[in-house]
């Protein structure tokens, strides 16, 4: 048996000898002989893998499983959710109520109302009067926390603030002043009828379109001479009061296309001069010795001609001109000069004569009072009394004469032909012009605005 396994270790001995020389006499036919085998192998492995099935054809199985959710046993209701805060502007109108006033602005307190209606203040500064505006803060769930009315009670260049304010259940009111900050708006229109129903369309204030019309009223007759297309622009002072424009202040440049023609307008002071004047944009003053009417904006209802006496029924000389305009209207003054009466004379009622120089006179009949007293000195634009129907007149109005030498001329011709103040002087040329070429901007793109509105 010992023999046997000798015999057969000796023969694979022998064999494996072989085999290592074998290999070592041709290691590169070994070497392509593997590669072959492992070729035929793979290319097999490949054959086999192209005949599986196609993943799209298998079967699909739809698995979930239950999560847990993170808001699980908490109430939705107990979780702190932010408040907010709500806004709302108005303006006040003489026949608001508590409750009116705070409906408009969206406010549900009754609590409120009642302590607005009890509260001295609010009666006095709030109820019954008009234009005032008001702005309300609200809870979320439309409860007063904050009401503000502010309002401007002269020329001081001050406003009023009334607050009235939720403390916890209950309210207490306070009255404030503070000084209003002077900002400017540009904005322009396009006449379709009238210069207010254009200004009107453009939300420009009354007392802007007022100022617009006496500044370029030696040029244009507002009354008779606008064209359908005709076209303006300005720039004007806005007094504001926290943020919010509580009233217009003057208008700072203008520009008005009227039938083709150009005619503009630039507010400018002189560096150490007491007061402003209007130029044109080249410089020009556009202050004549005399304004055109003695009541802004008004209506000529009788000129300087014969006419039918609406008194005495016969045909007379009328010697002055009748404008037109309610009781209580602010009547002034054409020009600088001195007052020589004022009181009452025969059919004037109220009357105030006005003495210039080169002895002219001017005459303001029918007042419903007079504002100035006998030797005063009066300057251009400056109120002499109000508007009213005393003496003989069927009707308030003003009866305005002009007097030279005593004789009676017609107004409108004097005006026409009274000089303008002198230009912008030397001295003030250059701030002039760097102002003006400002207002050029300014003016062009208020235009653009009106423009686009118009589109």
């Amino acid at each position: 048996m010992i023999h046997g396994l000798t015999t057969v270790r000796t023969a694979s001995t022998a064999l494996l000898d072989r085999l290592s020389r074998t290999i070592q006499q041709h290691p590169k036919r070994i070497t392509a002989a593997v590669a072959a085998l492992l070729l035929t192998g793979g290319g097999g492995a490949f054959a086999v893998a192209s005949f599986a099935p196609d993943p799209a054809e298998l079967p699909v199985r739809m698995v979930s499983y239950p999560v847990e959710s993170l808001a699980e046993n908490l109430v939705l209701g107990e979780l702190d959710a932010p408040g907010f805060s709500l806004f709302r502007s108005e303006q006040v109108r003489s026949s608001d109520t508590p409750e009116s006033l705070l409906q408009r602005l969206g406010v549900a307190d009754p609590a409120a109302a009642a302590f607005m209606r009890g509260d001295t203040p609010v009666r006095q500064n709030v109820l019954g009067r008009t234009g005032r505006a008001v702005s309300a803060e609200t809870t979320d769930d439309h409860r007063l926390t904050r009401l503000t009315v502010r309002w401007v009670p002269d020329d001081s260049g001050s406003f009023r603030r009334l607050i009235v304010e939720r403390n916890g259940d209950k309210f207490s009111s306070r009255i404030e002043t503070a000084k209003m900050t002077v900002g400017s708006r540009l904005a322009g229109g396009i006449i379709h009828s009238s210069l207010f129903a254009a200004t009107d369309a453009s939300n420009i204030p009354d007392g802007v379109a007022v100022q617009m019309a006496e500044l370029f009223s030696g040029n244009i007759d507002f009354r008779r001479s606008l064209r359908k297309g005709d076209r303006f622009s300005v720039v004007y002072e806005t007094l504001e009061a926290d943020g919010e424009p509580l009233s217009s202040g003057r208008v700072l440049s203008a520009e008005f296309v009227n039938n083709g023609k150009t005619h503009q307008a630039l507010w400018f002071q002189e560096q150490g001069a007491a007061k402003g004047a209007y130029y044109t944009l080249d410089g020009e003053s556009m202050r004549r010795a005399y304004l055109t009417s003695p009541v802004e904006f008004s209506r000529v209802t009788s000129g300087f001609k014969m006419r039918m006496h609406p008194i005495l029924k016969t045909w007379r000389a009328h010697l002055g001109t009748d404008f037109a305009a309610p009781s209580g209207t602010s009547v002034r003054t054409v020009g600088d000069g001195v007052v020589e009466f004022a009181g009452v004379q025969n059919g004037f009622g109220n009357v105030v004569f006005v003495k210039h120089r080169n002895q002219h006179v001017t005459v303001y009949a029918h007042l419903s009072r007079i504002d100035v007293r006998q030797g005063q000195s009066v300057e251009q634009g400056q109120t002499l009394g109000a508007v009213g129907a005393t003496g003989w007149a069927t009707g308030p109005h003003l009866h305005f004469e002009f007097r030279v030498n005593g004789v009676h001329q017609d107004p409108q011709t004097i005006v026409a032909q009274s000089e303008a103040a002198a230009p912008v002087s030397a001295a003030g040329r250059p701030a002039f012009e760097r102002l003006a070429s400002n207002m050029r901007i300014q003016l062009s793109a208020a235009a653009l605005v009106e423009q686009a509105s118009a589109d």
